[in-house]
């Protein structure tokens, strides 16, 4: 990449703005800034708070991308979803709610790697043909009250060897830039690559860039079986085959070009009933939200003792109810009927901590 000589100042004159290279004491998480407006705190965990970095040997890559994703989900469907993410818990937390959620938004941009190159070598693999199999089937028909003769067709698929031999250029083979992007994708989906722009520097003015963890080194494993399988895919259409399995090659990388490619992401969060902030990331082009989804133990129990109070109360006058019977008999009837009430109440109270708790135990920390 060309970038290890530079010092600190010289990687961060490349992005055209004055940023501020930071860290998260708690998550390690290291970001750059717009000077002037960082983070109050760091949009990953919203915990820990942001340290600045003064030497280039305490950050990972911090050169500026080639391209970067806009934000292009709409202000509506970004409301609509902080929305139903705040409706559809049970006793939610009471910092959890849609005005706090979109009052503490973030622009964020997590970075991934785009590797190109050229592959040359030689590959074997067993090519599946779908063929038509035509078969008769005796049944009995009681409409006809006879037997009948009906054609079946079957799919089946033959298995051919094939080898070859392969040269061909790919581009845009994603890699991980951080160690927690397989946790990051399966949160929050995919990106459209497609819609990626040239890097100019206002786009970053009102957002924190995380910066990668993985040099291209550290990634190139994981960029190698996206090679093999987009080479996979172009063999079986190259033998005009339907499937293709046990592909085996001797491939040889020449031309490596690597790429650094910034996606959007808003980050959010809420507190929980101790008060610690659970975070909400929503994917920048599609409006997917994830987080932790927790239902309030607080709010729970502050139900659970109105209704023991209420049960209790209403145990009380039933009682007395009872014992006035003696002397005004009619209001026997009353006090049983009080006293099931009462009971039914009680009984009533365990419901929003079973709930809370299904709630809980069914969706965990991450869950969308």
């Amino acid at each position: 990449m060309g970038e290890q000589g530079k010092t600190l100042a010289g990687m961060l004159a490349d992005w055209g703005l004055a940023l501020q290279p930071l860290v998260c004491e708690r998550c390690d998480w290291a970001y750059l800034a717009p000077v002037g407006a960082p983070p109050a705190r760091c949009p990953h965990c919203w915990q820990g708070p942001l340290t600045p970095v003064e030497q280039a040997d305490g950050l990972p890559y911090a050169a500026p991308p080639e391209l970067v994703l806009p934000f292009t989900v709409s202000e509506a469907v970004l409301a609509l979803r902080v929305t139903d993410f705040a409706r559809h818990i049970p006793f939610a937390p009471r910092d959890l709610h849609p005005a706090a959620l979109k009052a503490r938004l973030q622009r964020l941009y997590l970075p991934l790697w785009l590797v190109d190159g050229t592959v040359e070598g030689t590959w074997e693999a067993s090519a599946g043909f779908n063929y038509q199999v035509v078969s008769h089937q005796e049944y009995y028909s009681d409409s006809q009250s006879a037997w009948a003769t009906r054609e079946l067709q079957e799919t089946r698929l033959r298995w051919e060897p094939r080898v070859g031999q392969l040269k061909r250029t790919y581009q845009n083979i994603t890699a991980p830039a951080l160690e927690e992007e397989a946790r990051l994708r399966e949160q929050l989906g995919s990106y459209h690559l497609g819609a990626a722009q040239p890097y100019q520097p206002e786009v970053v003015t009102q957002a924190a860039i995380r910066l990668p963890n993985r040099t291209p080194d550290d990634a190139w494993p994981a960029a190698v079986p996206a090679f093999q399988a987009t080479a996979a895919e172009e063999c079986r259409q190259a033998a005009g085959a339907d499937q293709i399995r046990e592909f085996r090659w001797t491939p040889t990388y020449t031309g490596l070009h690597w790429t650094l490619l910034l996606q959007p992401v808003y980050a959010t969060y809420y507190l929980d009933d101790e008060g610690v902030p659970q975070p909400v990331l929503i994917h920048g082009q599609s409006g997917q939200l994830s987080g932790a989804r927790r239902a309030s133990w607080q709010r729970a129990q502050w139900l659970a003792l109105i209704l023991c109070l209420v049960a209790v109360a209403l145990g009380g006058l039933s009682l007395l109810a009872a014992v006035a019977g003696f002397i005004a008999p009619p209001l026997l009837p009353l006090a049983v009927v009080g006293l099931i009430v009462a009971a039914l109440v009680g009984v009533g109270a365990l419901i929003p901590l079973l709930v809370v708790w299904q709630f809980n135990r069914r969706l965990s920390p991450g869950s969308r």
